[in-house]
C-alpha cells in the first residue's frame, strides 16, 4: 500500500475533497483531509467518513491512519 492510493481512495470516496497522505513504512500512514461535506460534523463523524473510503484496508494493509480533518473553512484559517 502506499500513500497516493489511498489519497486516491479518500479523494474518490468524499466528493471534492483534498487529501494529503503521507507514510514512509507503508503501513503507518499520516492524512490531512479537506472536505466541504464536514461541516458541522464532529471529528469522529469526519474520522468515520474517511474511514469508509478506504473499507477493508483499514486494519488490514493500512495498519494505522493518522487524520487531520478539516472543512476549506477551517482549512483557509
Amino acid at each position: 500500500m502506499n500513500a497516493d492510493t489511498i489519497r486516491q481512495l479518500i479523494e474518490a470516496g468524499l466528493p471534492g475533497a483534498r487529501a494529503e497522505v503521507q507514510g514512509e513504512d507503508g503501513v503507518h500512514f499520516e492524512a490531512t483531509v479537506v472536505c466541504e461535506a464536514f461541516t458541522g460534523k464532529l471529528p469522529l463523524a469526519r474520522h468515520r467518513m474517511v474511514y469508509a473510503t478506504l473499507g477493508e484496508l483499514m486494519g488490514g494493509a493500512i495498519h494505522a491512519l493518522q487524520l487531520k480533518t478539516l472543512t476549506p473553512v477551517e482549512a483557509a484559517a
